[in-house]
């Protein structure tokens, strides 16, 4: 099988508006979006197909301390269906929250995908899958085929001490629905994300691992930049097609 590989619009920062035609040039055909309004489905659905795109995720909310969030996320559902769009990635955080009403929360939004075959999958981001240790707790938690984790490659170094970006997808292969590709210089707590290949992941490896487990993506490039630095438009667009170049340097694509 071969992998699918997307780009998060987020990578082009505040060029969004040629990011289409950007991405079709350099032979990227997946994106992730933000869910669009239910009145706005066609209208984006059209634009993605004129530039020969498909929406492989969509980026949705999900405020598991809500007593309302069952109700509340299921638009999004519709609206990923309505798409033909298999994965939601969210970011949540429980806070104060009794953690088995989070869960519970969780497992019934996992049996409202389920008859879509929508994957909800969660951020690697504090404070219920910041690491792999944590987001296998979460997981058996829940313990919801359709609940799932968006394991971010960056985030994982971001988040903690002492890891490595295969070690710790390697705690939670069985439970990856989803994968954000960002390179990092390493560092705890620090904004550095240069293009894929820049930085100390090894994409290779990582690809290895999930390939092996049956896993072919989406893999979505999320490009967040280096703090204090100021890329034009050519920069940014460089960063994108640096990145993927890096994907099919390593033989992933």
């Amino acid at each position: 099988m071969e992998n699918i590989i997307a780009c998060n619009l987020g990578s082009y920062r505040q060029f969004g508006a040629d990011a289409y035609t950007h991405l079709a040039e350099i032979g990227l055909i997946n994106v992730e979006i933000g869910v669009p309004s239910t009145e706005s489905v066609n209208e984006v659905q059209s634009k993605l197909k004129a530039h020969g795109l498909t929406a492989t995720s969509l980026l949705g909310r999900c405020d598991v301390q809500s007593e309302t969030v069952v109700s509340d996320f299921q638009q999004t559902l519709e609206i990923a269906d309505k798409m033909s769009v298999k994965v939601i990635f969210v970011s949540v955080h429980a806070g104060d929250t009794d953690r088995n009403a989070v869960y519970d929360r969780l497992r019934t939004i996992g049996e409202n995908a389920a008859p879509a075959g929508i994957k909800v999958c969660l951020e690697t981001h504090p404070d219920l899958i910041h690491n792999g240790d944590i987001a296998l707790e979460t997981m058996k938690a829940v313990n919801h085929p359709n609940i799932c984790v968006n394991f971010d490659t960056g985030n994982v170094y971001y988040y903690n001490h002492n890891v490595t970006a295969v070690s710790e997808v390697q705690k939670v292969v069985p439970h990856v629905g989803a994968v954000h590709l960002k390179d990092t210089n390493g560092g705890y707590r620090m904004w550095h994300f240069p293009a894929l290949g820049e930085g100390v992941v090894d994409f290779k490896a990582v690809f290895q691992t999930l390939n092996d487990a049956g896993f072919y993506g989406p893999f979505t490039m999320e490009l967040e930049g280096i703090e204090g630095e100021d890329l034009d438009e050519a920069g940014v667009q460089a960063r994108v097609a640096d990145s993927l170049q890096h994907l099919k340097n390593i033989g992933v694509i």
